[in-house]
């Protein structure tokens, strides 16, 4: 009997913030997948190890959670004043589907530190000793990231002592800002609040109708008051993950603000788009113990935010989520910015599950509409191993 044998891939397994993804150099893929389509899919999805029906991802890479079922390719990139071109693919975990409709925030941190590793960024960009200036294009959304990866002595540092809170032990800080973040390409005409309202009435039939900010920034994004669909916005994770009614509840009014939101057609289309839109819901600040112990208190941050990911609460927060945030709380009268005290800010400290988080945002009023300059984070990354991953040659 005739057996298939493994074909070996150089892959690079790498944290960018609270997430961690196998990275990939597009030249390095097989020639079926250095192109979008099935095969591309096909191979990633068995390089993470689904779809599993056991949920685990034994036989992959994938950690079995949204944070850690991730897939990344980049290469050189031919955009102008451009370094590397980035593209992120959240591969679902027990269905055979790879969502390319959005970026991951948190493994952008990782691009920059990646793509000077291994080549992808001309010699004469990099200090010996100093700050690289990465410019990424996020090839999923069609924006501009900046990255600024530390270098020691012509490579990338990756120990340091920045703390991130999701994170067990600190690292170098990557600085990321995202360039005019609203996601022109999503949404109605384009438009960062694509209602045309900070605040809008949702309803969602079998769930209720409650206030909603729906914004396209980062990532779109339906933001809820925690109150209003019974939370405190102190939640942990296994307040929300063990209740399956819960999730179908967070799933509905995710897939009803898709629609108005103009991301899809029809409530069934969200099946088919599980990395977009997110669902976050906030809260004004209050004292609460985090996933690690760690107490949180009313001083520490401006406001609680919760978001669900692939339809589970995330254990700290996704970085596009986090410019949503950030962007949101910068534009008076959004749920986000009422929830933080209200009034003008060009930055703000929000508590998740796993601690807090400051991101910051350049929000101006143009022609009565609102814009993002841009939104800034800081994140760190790391190189976990390095090598070649190996599928089934009859995987794609």
């Amino acid at each position: 009997m005739a057996h298939t044998a493994q074909i070996r891939i150089p892959a690079t397994y790498m944290r960018g913030g609270t997430s961690k993804g196998v990275f990939f150099r597009l030249q390095d893929l097989p020639e079926a997948a250095q192109v979008p389509g099935p095969a591309r899919d096909a191979l990633l999805l068995r390089v993470i190890g689904s779809p599993d029906p056991y949920a685990k991802q034994i036989d992959g890479m994938g950690g079995a959670t949204s944070s850690t079922s991730k897939t990344v390719i980049l290469s050189k990139s031919i955009k102008a004043d451009h370094d590397v071109d980035y593209l992120f693919g959240q591969v679902s975990i027990d269905k055979p589907f790879v969502d390319w409709s959005g970026n991951c925030g948190n493994l952008s941190a990782a691009v920059g530190p990646f793509a000077i590793s291994n080549g992808l960024v001309s010699a004469d960009r990099l200090p010996k000793d100093g700050v690289a200036v990465i410019r990424i294009w996020q090839a999923n959304i069609g924006k501009t990231i900046i990255a600024h990866v530390p270098i020691t002595n012509g490579a990338v540092q990756e120990t340091g002592d920045f703390e991130l809170d999701g994170v067990t032990f600190p690292a170098a800080e990557v600085q990321l800002e995202f360039i005019d973040p609203a996601a022109e390409e999503e949404g109605a005409g384009g438009s960062m609040f694509p209602t045309g309202n900070l605040v809008d009435d949702l309803e969602v039939p079998g769930v209720g109708t409650f206030k909603a900010t729906m914004i396209n920034a980062g990532i779109p994004t339906i933001f809820v008051n925690a109150s209003d669909i019974g939370y405190t916005g102190a939640e942990l994770q296994d307040a929300i993950n063990g209740d399956l009614n819960a999730l179908s509840r967070f799933e509905t009014i995710r897939a009803y603000g898709a629609v108005r939101m103009g991301l899809i057609g029809t409530v069934d289309e969200a099946a088919t788009r599980q990395h977009t839109p997110k669902v976050a819901f906030v809260a004004a600040p209050a004292d609460y113990v985090s996933s690690s112990g760690k107490r949180v208190t009313v001083e520490d941050a401006d406001l609680l935010v919760r978001a669900m990911s692939m339809g589970k609460l995330h254990h700290a927060m996704m970085g596009t989520a986090a410019v949503a945030i950030g962007t949101a709380a910068a534009i008076p009268g959004t749920l986000v910015n009422l929830a933080a005290g209200g009034g003008e800010r060009s930055a703000v400290r929000f508590g998740h599950p796993s601690g807090t988080l400051r991101v910051g945002a350049e929000a101006v009023l143009v022609d009565g509409e609102w814009q993002v300059r841009k939104a800034i984070m800081s994140r760190s990354a790391r190189v976990l191993m390095e090598g070649w991953v190996r599928v089934p040659g009859d995987s794609f």
